[in-house]
């Protein structure tokens, strides 16, 4: 129904940067937001950042300042730039989109299968 296909993951060094990119298709009528989760091993998957329909932002206290999260002009691709890359920023990074499909018109989440993120010398 819904298909989130992400790009951009890899390996940087310590402050380096990297831009995830995620582009939502399918049966969808409305998207009310998308953003970017991560989970690092043994640690439970927690929002990056998200933007809404109507461009509202939130982000992690922890990601606050090095990474801006945006979407493109026709809103169904999203991207998340991050600067000043960390050992701790390394995860697998899932893109998320917060949708209503047809023909059933109901509202969910979405996932995209992940993209490795590692920060490493």
């Amino acid at each position: 129904q819904v298909q989130l296909v992400e790009s951009g993951g890899g390996l940087v060094q310590p402050g380096g940067s990297l831009r995830l990119s995620c582009a939502a298709s399918g049966s969808i009528v409305s998207i009310y937001a998308m953003g970017w989760y991560r989970q690092a091993p043994g640690k439970q998957r927690e929002l990056v950042a998200a933007i809404s329909s109507g461009s509202t932002t939130n982000y992690a206290d922890s990601v606050k300042g090095r990474f801006m999260v945006s979407s493109g002009n026709d809103k169904n691709t999203v991207y998340l730039q991050m600067d000043s890359l960390k050992p701790e920023d390394t995860a697998v990074y899932y893109c998320n989109a917060n949708v209503r499909v047809v023909p059933s018109l109901r509202r969910g989440d979405y996932w995209g299968q992940g993209t490795q993120v590692t920060v490493s010398s």
